[in-house]
């Protein structure tokens, strides 16, 4: 499939998102589309889909003129979008999930699971995927619930699968896998649109980069001849240096401490703790318990035993609010249905925590509200016309600015990041970098869960890795490795 995207142009109101993009895509190709967040890649790829119609431009497909009236006639006409935030029902099981919308039926009009069962299994040997067919969405790990995503479009017949960001929430063994199946579809002739910000998987996987900069295509041009340095100046419009800023603060007295913290199967006698103004980086593959620790002691989950030492006295919590008046922030992993109210405004997001501040007498003072959101939105780099925009509106990078500037907002203490880069472009990666040195050059403490090997070792003090949910080893900065650490996250010594 042949798709050529002539001079395009969108706004919403008067935020004008794509301002002329040019881009061809070329059958059998994995065409990489790379640009800051709110740069219009996600946008653009709507456009093509039908979910938003063009202000100007036209688009060719096999030079045939076309303008599509949704995503389900772009899919019947071979174009499939795997969106970067999942569309997955939590209570529909992951089986139901796969054939939601194409749901196979037998002569009598009723679903026929058995069929059904038949196709998934088929594809998931295909991909040699793992998925728990009969469990419910909801009770699946991310991981689980993008690789459902992933499968349901591949069971269509696609000539050309749009990704965006999908190793995000991956296994290494899953990303492995996906790459397996985009060069299996690549022979095929298959057109493969990958849009990621992990500059590794573009130079291992892609063909073609076309890099965009607030709302215009700067360039096209074949990985091969395309050098990182190059490709982070056309995103940004200058040059960044020193990726991950050195820390030089450092860590004072222990003002953390959990003890022998333990669930059931998700973990079990878990003991670490937390200096003044340390960077506690927890690395682990994923399903080794490291979400599940964090989220046991926020109080968003229960568990069965484990004492919390703050600042020297014994602390319970018990729900997320006792965390939040102790002095705890928590950016979670999943900011879609957990970090944010997506039909609130940024403003309401980012003040949500901080609310009780700007309150007299029960009456909040919405202006001293819009400053505080504002000068951190400004901070953070949200990229948005107003503040009384919704969340949901937002690309997938500047919501995750969103949630880490609400949390920021309430000056924590201690403040719990949970993949805090996941989704983010390059520049504002290195933005937070800088904002946590920031915060822990001025006393708060951070404990980092992330997935990225690099960015554990180029950000942390110290680095805990956990293995089948128990602390596998404990490595400083200056002795960490990605080989020290894989080995303690793989049960080796």
């Amino acid at each position: 499939m042949e798709v050529e995207l002539r001079n395009i142009y969108k706004s919403f109101g008067t935020n004008a998102v794509l301002q002329g993009v040019n881009v061809t895509l070329h059958s059998g190709e994995v065409h990489a589309l790379m640009g800051e967040n709110g740069a219009g890649k996600s946008t653009l790829m709507n456009i093509l889909t039908g979910l938003h119609k063009q202000d100007k431009g036209e688009i060719f497909v096999d030079g045939k003129q076309v303008s599509y009236s949704g995503p389900i006639e772009a899919e019947e006409n071979g174009i499939v979008f795997i969106h970067q935030e999942q569309n997955i029902w939590p209570n529909l099981s992951i089986l139901e999930n796969l054939f939601l919308m194409r749901p196979i039926k037998n002569k009598w009009g009723m679903l026929d699971y058995a069929k059904m069962r038949e196709i998934a299994e088929a594809k998931c040997k295909e991909m040699s995927i793992d998925l728990p067919l009969d469990e419910e969405a909801g009770n699946c790990s991310v991981g689980q619930q993008q690789m459902t995503e992933i499968v349901r479009n591949l069971l269509i017949d696609a000539k050309m699968v749009i990704m965006d960001e999908p190793t995000a929430a991956l296994t290494e063994r899953e990303t492995q896998k996906l790459f397996e199946v985009m060069r299996e579809l690549k022979k095929r002739g298959v057109t493969i649109v990958y849009i990621s910000h992990r500059m590794e998987e573009v130079f291992a996987n892609c063909d073609n980069i076309t890099v965009m900069r607030d709302g215009v295509s700067v360039c096209t041009r074949p990985v091969k001849n395309y050098a990182l340095t190059d490709i982070v100046h056309d995103m940004v419009g200058r040059s960044i240096t020193d990726f991950y800023p050195a820390r030089k603060n450092k860590p004072g007295e222990v003002i953390l401490e959990l003890k022998n913290f333990s669930q059931g199967k998700l973990f079990k006698n878990v003991d670490f703790n937390l200096r003044k103004g340390e960077i506690l980086g927890f690395a682990g593959l994923m399903g080794a318990g490291r979400t599940e620790i964090m989220r046991a002691f926020f109080g968003v989950d229960k568990r069965e035993g484990g004492e919390i030492i703050f600042n020297g006295k014994p602390l319970k919590i018990d729900k997320p609010l006792d965390a939040i008046k102790a002095g705890f922030g928590f950016i979670t992993e999943n900011r879609k249905t957990e970090g944010l109210i997506l039909d609130f405004s940024i403003m309401r997001n980012i003040a949500l925590p901080s609310v009780d501040t700007f309150a007299s007498n029960s009456v909040i003072n919405f202006s001293r509200v819009k400053a505080f959101a504002d000068e951190l939105a400004k901070k953070l780099g949200v990229k948005a016309h107003s503040l009384d925009l919704e969340a949901g509106a937002l690309s997938g990078g500047n919501q995750q600015k969103v949630v880490i500037a609400k949390w920021v907002g309430m000056k924590p203490e201690v403040i719990i990041m949970d993949e805090p880069t996941r989704g983010i472009d390059i520049a504002a990666k290195k933005d937070i970098y800088e904002l946590m040195n920031e915060l822990t050059a001025s006393g708060v403490s951070i404990i980092m869960v992330s997935s990225e090997l690099p960015e554990v070792l180029g950000m942390s003090d110290r680095i805990v890795v956990v293995h089948e949910g128990k602390i596998a080893g404990e490595l400083m900065h200056d002795e960490a490795t990605q080989e020290k650490i894989m080995s303690l996250a793989t049960g080796g010594m």
